[in-house]
């Protein structure tokens, strides 16, 4: 945790990070970071918490007087993605980060939970992706985002995990294309349908995390957002738009692989029809000489050929000979 001013990070002889849950360090420290922010005029609390115990969460509810129920939804790491600021900029935004693993092809989510004031700023993170590292050290050298307070926080962690969604949202339209190569390849079709159903599931992720911000994208978009300053209009509309891009990725990506997901157990029932085709036609080739050798296994006393030296070399060739036609037959109808 730290304080923040327009020009520069003031120094705290407590505001660091601390490590034991209920450690009675953490309210000697909020008290004197708070009392530093109020002391500098014109700076704000950036307070950064990872998978915080509820003491600890009571602990900043009370030092900030949060509400009970936006502690809870920032206390929840399933808590369904949310923009809920009101005209001043004030609020609770609950924002899901993505991470891609190329060796797996996975999408793994994470949370990050932002609490927006006057004069402070406080991000609850969930799960292990959507490290503040970087955002912290953008603040830091930024003087221009420090002038806007604690939307300057808000504003660079959006950023953030949309940057996040572009690049996941690309990787897994990368696979998409992949896998329709393979589909309208037929190679592999028998695993297709199960490449098929575990991209839709990562396209699934994605759209979990962005489809609860499409009105926010639109507002930002459009600069219908008041407590949005105009010198910062331009970059959330850039956030806008990317939200809406990624949205539309990730429909484009639905659909095709709805698409490849028919187009895949067509092309598999048809491989399936062939292979009963092919079967069919052999089992009918094979029924000739089974058909003939079983009339001559019945033991009659008056079949005149078997006592002819001419008798098996021409019933041989006339099983060969139908076996041969109807070889042809089959493989000029296709089905052979």
């Amino acid at each position: 945790m730290g304080v923040y001013s327009p020009d520069g990070v003031i120094p705290t002889t407590a505001a660091h990070s601390w490590q034991e849950p209920g450690d009675a360090y953490v309210g000697t420290a909020l008290n004197e970071v708070i009392a530093q922010c109020k002391v500098n005029s014109g700076s704000f609390v950036w307070v950064g918490l990872f998978e915080p115990t509820m003491t600890e969460m009571e602990l900043i509810a009370e030092a900030f007087a949060l509400a009970p129920l936006q502690v809870e939804d920032a206390a929840n790491p399933m808590q369904r993605a949310k923009i809920d600021l009101d005209g001043n900029g004030h609020g609770l935004a609950i924002i899901k980060v993505l991470d891609y693993v190329e060796e797996t092809s996975d999408v793994i989510t994470g949370q990050l939970a932002l609490f927006l004031g006057p004069w402070f700023a406080i991000t609850v993170r969930h799960g292990s992706i959507g490290n503040l590292d970087g955002i912290r050290s953008r603040l830091e050298t930024s003087p221009t985002l420090r002038t806007h307070g604690p939307l300057a926080v808000f504003y660079s962690v959006l950023d953030a995990a949309v940057d996040g969604y572009l690049s996941v949202s690309d990787s897994v339209a990368d696979d998409v294309e992949e896998a329709e190569t393979a589909v309208f390849a037929q190679k592999a079709i028998g695993g297709s349908a199960n490449r098929i159903y575990l991209l839709k599931r990562e396209n699934v992720e994605i759209r979990r995390a962005v489809s609860p911000l499409l009105t926010t994208a639109h507002d930002f978009a459009q600069g219908d957002r008041t407590y949005i300053p105009e010198e910062l209009r331009p970059y959330f509309q850039d956030i806008g738009d990317h939200l809406l891009r990624v949205a539309d990725s990730v429909e484009t990506s639905d659909n095709l692989l709805m698409t490849m997901l028919m187009a895949s157990t067509s092309l598999q029932d048809l491989q399936q029809n062939r292979d009963v085709r092919k079967i069919s036609a052999y089992v009918a080739i094979a029924a000739v000489p089974t058909m003939v050798a079983a009339i001559y296994g019945m033991n009659f006393d008056y079949m005149p050929e078997l006592h002819e030296p001419w008798g098996y070399p021409v019933v041989l060739g006339v099983m060969g000979i139908a076996c041969l036609l109807l070889f042809r037959a089959f493989k000029k109808s296709g089905w052979l």
